[in-house]
């Protein structure tokens, strides 16, 4: 398929091509661009894990690779709503993706606001029509097969070299959090939210800390080199969305990427209110760390995964 153009306009020509079989995607409306599928099939990836994770309906508002927001819930509609109010500011011209077909429903919420296209398992005709209208009929809209499996090793070139690796294809389950290290212990409760902010980070530029509670990420600190500014930025998210949704500033869930190299990150966390933490541990001060979370009565488990994105 040939793209519009590559990361920038004068990087011509583009094209995104599946060696010896066809694409895993239709266009069924515009011209999609090679950032754009960038953030298509890593948001796909994203919302049908949370999906599978959760049992729940999934989406995700991507910008430049990584999440600005992503939620689950019980309607489609509803969860794009709320993936898209975590920072309203940083969607601004989101690509939007979705766990199942698109209704009606969720078309009239993506309608209005400012966006560059949807990736979903298809597109009902009255949501097809709603949303082909958009950008003077433009509006990217891609229908990705629900069933497509990538290979389990991936290659990519940098400056003229082939990269391989195996696919991070780890599965994310409410039993990964149950190496507690605190005196504190992770509740059943917790775990939902936990696997969001997990999952969520799983597909974010790292370094990586997502705040999350009741189903959303509320707060995603992306490709940072410092951790702590991850958990800084993060959080300065949450607080924002606490204040703007007037939400109890108690028992939210954070989970991080890789390990926190010092005690400060649990500092930080802990004046948003953070109570659950999942981090895969490994640091020369875990103790310092644990003993930080003790003091501020905070559960945390170490999943030994450790999730980088790249």
């Amino acid at each position: 398929m040939e793209l519009r153009y590559g990361v920038n306009p004068h990087q011509k020509p583009a094209s995104a091509e599946v060696t010896g079989r066809q694409l895993p995607f239709a266009v069924v409306n515009g011209t999609p661009g090679y950032i754009n599928l960038l953030d298509a099939l890593n948001g796909w990836q994203l919302v049908k894990e949370l999906a599978v994770a959760t049992g729940k309906f999934a989406a995700a508002s991507l910008k430049h690779v990584s999440p600005a927001g992503a939620a689950v819930s019980d309607t489609l509609d509803e969860a794009y709503r709320r993936a898209r109010n975590t920072d309203p500011v940083s969607s601004y011209g989101d690509w939007i993706a979705l766990s199942d077909y698109c209704d009606a429903a969720t078309a009239r919420v993506i309608k209005p606001l400012v966006s560059d296209g949807v990736i979903a398992p298809g597109y009902d005709a009255e949501a097809a029509e709603i949303l082909s209208g958009k950008r003077g009929g433009k509006y990217c809209l891609l229908a990705i097969d629900p069933l497509y499996e990538p290979p389990e090793l991936e290659s990519r070139e940098v400056y003229g070299i082939t990269l391989t690796q195996a696919r991070n294809s780890c599965k994310i389950t409410p039993e990964l959090f149950n190496n507690t290290v605190t005196n504190a212990t992770i509740p059943e409760h917790a775990k939902p939210d936990l696997l969001v902010a997990t999952i969520t980070a799983k597909y974010t530029q790292s370094n990586t800390v997502v705040y999350a509670t009741d189903g959303q990420a509320i707060g995603v600190g992306a490709g940072q080199q410092s951790r702590l500014a991850c958990t800084q930025i993060a959080g300065a998210k949450a607080d924002e969305w606490l204040r703007r949704n007037q939400a109890t500033r108690d028992g939210l869930c954070l989970a991080s990427d890789a390990f926190f190299p010092f005690a400060d990150n649990v500092e930080r966390a802990a004046q948003s209110g953070v109570k659950f933490i999942a981090q895969p541990g490994g640091s020369i001060r875990d103790a310092e760390v644990i003993d930080a979370c003790n003091r501020y009565g905070i559960a945390m488990c170490f999943t030994d995964l450790r999730l980088f994105t790249h």
